[in-house]
Formats: C-alpha cells, sequence, structure tokens
C-alpha cells in the first residue's frame, strides 16, 4: 500500500512536472515568436538595403530581463541591424553621415549581448567588424585610429582563438587581410584564403534549426568574392561575375549584389571589351 501511495505520488510529480514544463516550453516560445519575426524582417531589410526599417526593427527589438539566453540574442539582432544598416549606407551616394552614430550604437548591443553570454562568439565578430569600420571612417586621424586598434586586436585574437574557423568571422576578416600588407600578414590573396574557407566551412555545418542563432555567410561569402575578384591586381571578371549570380540565386532580391555589383562587373567587362 505504501509503496503504491509512493509510485503514485512520484507518478504525478512527473505529470505536473511534464506539464510545468510544457507550459514553459510554450511560454518562452510565445516571447521567442515575435523577436524571431522581426529577426526574418532584419535580415531582409539588410538585403533589401532598407535603412529606415533597419532603424525602426532595431528599435523594435526588447531584450527580456528573465532569460539571459534569450536576452544575448535579441542583442545581437539590435547590433546586427545597426552594424548592416551602416554597411548599407556605405553604398549609397552620397554616404550618410549617421554611419559612425549606427556603428558606435551597434557596438553598445554587441557588448550587451556579450555581457548576458560571455561564450557566445557572434556579437564579438560583429563588434570586431564594427571596430573596423570605425577604423575606416576615421583613417586620417591617427590617434582615433590607435584608439580603435587597441580595442580591435585583442578582441579579435580572443575570437579567433575560439571559433577559428567560424564562417561569419573569416568573412569578417577578409577585408581586412586585403587592406593589410603582405609583412603583417595580408594581401589579397590572403583574403581569397579566408573567403574560400568560410565557404568549405558553412557548405559543411548542418543547419541550424534555431533562427536565432547566426548561421548566414554564405551569399555574403560569395559577394565578398565577387568583389574581390572585380577589384584585384589582374580582375577575374567571369570569376567575379559567377560569384555574383551565385549569392544573387540564393538572395534574389539583394539590392546591393543585383543593383550595384553586377552592374560594376558588366561595365568592367565593357571597358576591357573596348580596349
Amino acid at each position: 500500500m505504501v509503496r503504491s501511495v509512493v509510485c503514485f505520488f512520484i507518478a504525478a510529480l512527473i505529470s505536473v512536472g511534464a506539464e510545468s514544463g510544457a507550459d514553459d516550453k510554450q511560454c518562452v516560445d510565445s516571447g521567442r515568436g515575435p523577436v524571431i519575426r522581426i529577426v526574418e524582417q532584419i535580415r531582409k531589410a539588410d538585403y533589401e538595403g532598407d535603412r529606415a526599417a533597419l532603424q525602426r526593427l532595431h528599435h523594435e527589438l526588447a531584450p527580456p530581463a528573465a532569460d539571459k539566453t534569450l536576452a544575448s540574442r535579441v542583442l545581437y539582432w539590435r547590433g546586427f541591424a545597426l552594424w548592416r544598416r551602416a554597411i548599407n549606407g556605405f553604398n549609397e551616394s552620397p554616404t550618410p553621415n549617421d554611419l559612425e552614430d549606427d556603428l558606435n550604437g551597434a557596438i553598445t548591443d554587441f557588448k550587451d549581448a556579450i555581457s548576458k553570454d560571455p561564450e557566445n562568439v557572434e556579437p564579438k565578430i560583429g563588434e570586431i567588424s564594427c571596430l573596423g569600420y570605425l577604423m575606416y571612417v576615421n583613417r586620417v586621424d591617427r590617434t582615433r585610429l590607435q584608439e580603435f586598434a587597441q580595442q580591435v586586436v585583442p578582441l579579435l585574437k580572443e575570437t579567433q582563438a575560439a571559433a577559428p574557423d567560424n564562417p561569419r568571422l573569416l568573412w569578417v576578416m577578409g577585408p581586412m587581410r586585403w587592406s593589410s600588407p603582405p609583412e603583417r600578414g595580408g594581401g589579397q590573396d590572403k583574403a581569397f584564403e579566408l573567403y574560400n574557407r568560410g565557404l568549405e566551412a558553412i557548405r559543411k555545418q548542418k543547419p541550424n534549426p534555431d533562427p536565432l542563432e547566426p548561421s548566414w555567410g554564405e551569399p555574403e561569402l560569395l559577394m565578398n568574392l565577387a568583389w574581390s575578384n572585380l577589384n584585384r591586381s589582374i580582375p577575374d571578371l567571369k570569376a567575379a561575375d559567377e560569384d555574383a549570380h551565385a549569392a544573387l540565386q540564393i538572395v534574389p532580391y539583394w539590392h546591393y549584389v543585383r543593383d550595384i555589383l553586377i552592374p560594376q562587373i558588366q561595365a568592367a567587362k565593357v571597358t576591357v571589351k573596348t580596349q
């Protein structure tokens, strides 16, 4: 009799626990749902070059107070929205005057994301890229240039040690290698090596079922390969065209690739034919 009561009590606890767990999961999922929808809109606005939408969507994301992991991901995508708003701004003419504000705002969000989950390398990758762009924006100011370099170098070393084959890190490092002299480990060939490593890595990865975990990178790497083949010392326009169209096949509505990069490649082909 006692054993029967104990067994019933344990079974009841398991049942209640299972129901409670289901309720908790449903609560978490309901909290994630609106975030996922905004993140999907951010990704679309990035590819469309819609800077106004990126600013608006950044404001719509609010990190939850009770869930540090979810808060870290929300803060990452907040930073991502401003990061990509700045990158898209570099493609506009005339150049917007708020790029530095966007980059600094993104860094704030990335730092907050890191504080919630220090083991997550993704916001560190975003911060590294933003610091690199700030170095470019302030390239004539040696004092500020040195200030940003002192921040990015240790962060880059830390992130490389933690995730050397992360395709998004390799994508971010490519332009740094491209613009660095060979004696400092840079050069065009080094940038191509990083992009190709990134492509190989991301194509081997299994798709991440969680839309809040960053898995982007393949079209971005293809885009950078296209740009690099167009702008290398001896341009490879055939490869540039193939890489650009491969990126566009993945994201057919990518404004930069469709409306800016591919026309530049086509114009270069015309120039070559008329020479």
